[in-house]
């Protein structure tokens, strides 16, 4: 865990960021005051459980010091100054009072999946442990009208205090006939404004539950839509991926645990500390894109040798997301890390517009700019406008680096 963490926090903290994190110590002196009284009021609270949470680490054989070098790495993750780390800790120990309801849709429970399988510090523990995990249709027990009695009690006991977890788009066709649920046939439309209506905030977990993912790439026979479509009176947070990463879940509900509020958003609903970087940015085979140096073929030297994968179709220049850096299966590797590009997965409609491989050059698709290199960006674009291709980042690295031929050159 301890390189994790290390990457984490040198990531988080460092200047490539295009997430402002310098905002003067007036400001984070005055959040801090907020932060310590709202965690107060969360102490005065009743417990949802009576799990100890030191007696969780010991079991798992995590001791106070390695607790906090994980707390150290999450405060930086969270865009805030070691200052937060002692709040953040606090906020982990008082997770049994943040109610959660988890509504299973149209998806393939994966989300459910990378929550179980994750780590730091054995983070399912922390979840379904510690959080008051109150309904989750896919592990719970209860089946037919028990489990809609417990559904029901928890959202009226919670009322106003809970998070609502979405995983799995809407089916909108059809009269939302194609999605029902429980002994009473609720239609999974109906379902999620019933159960959204007191809710504290609603968060969309996955590519499905946010933008519609797979069940809404074309034709999208079920009229699949992401749960910002249906839901129009609550705060919504939106954590895409394929799976998402369970490190991005806890790091929203440790944000809401501080603050009582959602996390600062970008334009598509994403929180910005998850979301505020651009995959190419901090790709390991970036060095390898600014040479010129590209995998040409599978199987090639370039392969071998881990050079970059944009002619491959990895669509790392315009997708935004950390798992570059926080990655998955206790942050052991990523997709790029094992020799398979980026498909986007964090963006919307993915499915059709990025899931190939093909360079975006050939789509005829603009990439959006902005992101962590400006410089590079701006550049980039003014190559778009000259040669009319698809991505002008790869115009102005090819520019500067050459493009390279296949003759027979050795790279090793």
């Amino acid at each position: 865990m301890s390189d994790k963490i290390e990457a984490v926090k040198k990531l988080f903290t460092s200047k490539s960021s295009r997430v402002e994190t310098n905002k003067g110590d007036a400001y984070y002196q005055e959040l801090f005051q907020k932060c310590e009284a709202r965690l107060n009021e969360m102490r005065a609270m009743e417990p949802t459980n009576r799990v100890d949470f030191s007696e969780l680490l010991e079991e798992n054989g995590i001791d106070r010091r390695e607790f906090m070098k994980w707390a150290s790495a999450t405060t930086a993750m969270l865009m805030l100054p070691p200052m937060f780390t002692p709040l953040v800790a606090d906020a982990t120990l008082l997770m049994n009072r943040a109610p959660v309801i988890w509504l299973e849709l149209q998806d393939c429970a994966g989300n459910s999946e990378a929550l179980l399988r994750a780590d730091g510090p054995k983070i399912d523990e922390i979840v379904l442990d510690i959080i008051s995990l109150e309904y989750h249709e896919t592990l719970q027990a209860a089946a037919g009208y028990q489990a809609e009695k417990q559904l029901d009690e928890a959202m009226e006991h919670f009322k106003g205090k809970y998070l609502l977890f979405v995983e799995g788009s809407v089916p909108m066709g059809m009269n939302g006939q194609y999605g029902t649920i429980g002994a009473k046939a609720e239609t999974f439309h109906d379902h999620l404004v019933r159960c959204s209506e007191n809710a504290a905030a609603v968060v969309a977990v996955g590519a499905c539950a946010t933008f519609g993912g797979v069940p809404a790439a074309s034709p999208n026979p079920t009229g699949a839509v992401g749960v910002m479509e249906v839901v129009k009176n609550k705060p919504i947070i939106n954590i895409p991926a394929c799976p998402a990463n369970p490190a991005n879940m806890v790091g929203v509900i440790l944000h809401y645990l501080l603050t009582g509020q959602v996390p600062e958003l970008d334009s598509l609903l994403r929180p910005k500390f998850a979301f505020g970087y651009r995959i190419h940015d901090n790709c390991e085979r970036r060095a390898h894109f600014d040479a010129g140096e590209y995998v040409e073929e599978w199987g090639d030297k370039g392969a071998q040798n881990n050079f970059c994968l944009y002619k491959m179709g990895c669509k790392g220049p315009m997708t935004f997301n950390n798992c570059s850096i926080v990655r998955y299966n206790e942050a052991i590797n990523w997709p790029i890390g094992v020799g398979r590009g980026c498909i986007g997965c964090s963006e919307p409609d993915f499915w059709d517009k990025y899931a190939y491989e093909r360079p975006m050059a050939d789509a005829k698709i603009k990439a959006p700019t902005g992101g962590v290199e400006k410089t590079v960006d701006e550049f980039g674009l003014g190559m778009l406008t000259a040669v009319g291709i698809g991505i002008g980042i790869h115009a102005a690295a090819s520019a500067v680096a050459g493009k390279r031929e296949k003759s027979g050159e050795s790279h090793e």
